[in-house]
């Protein structure tokens, strides 16, 4: 294999993500979230349904086959704008 053939096999395209992508480290499993927030997995699972929870406060989840994972992003934003909502409420005269 020529040197030129290897490098590109190994460097990852600018078009594509990468397995090595840190961001992909951060994918939290229904686990990892119940722990983090401290409730049930139940609680989890019933806060990605669309039938039990509005759109707006559904939990952001990626489907992957049966599973799904949490970008742990994308829940901090979940948790700040849940944080927002109640102060919002809180103070209205």
């Amino acid at each position: 294999m020529s040197q030129d053939v290897r490098a590109a096999a190994t460097t990852p395209s600018t078009h594509e993500p990468s397995l090595l992508d840190p961001s992909l480290h951060d994918l939290l499993t229904v686990d990892d979230v119940a722990a983090v927030l401290k409730v049930t997995k139940n609680w989890v699972y019933e806060h990605t349904r669309s039938r039990v929870t509005s759109p707006q406060n559904r939990l952001p989840h990626i489907r992957v086959g049966k599973y799904l994972r949490f970008d742990a992003h994308d829940l901090r934003a979940y948790l700040d704008a849940q944080r927002a909502a109640t102060t919002r409420v809180l103070r209205r005269p």
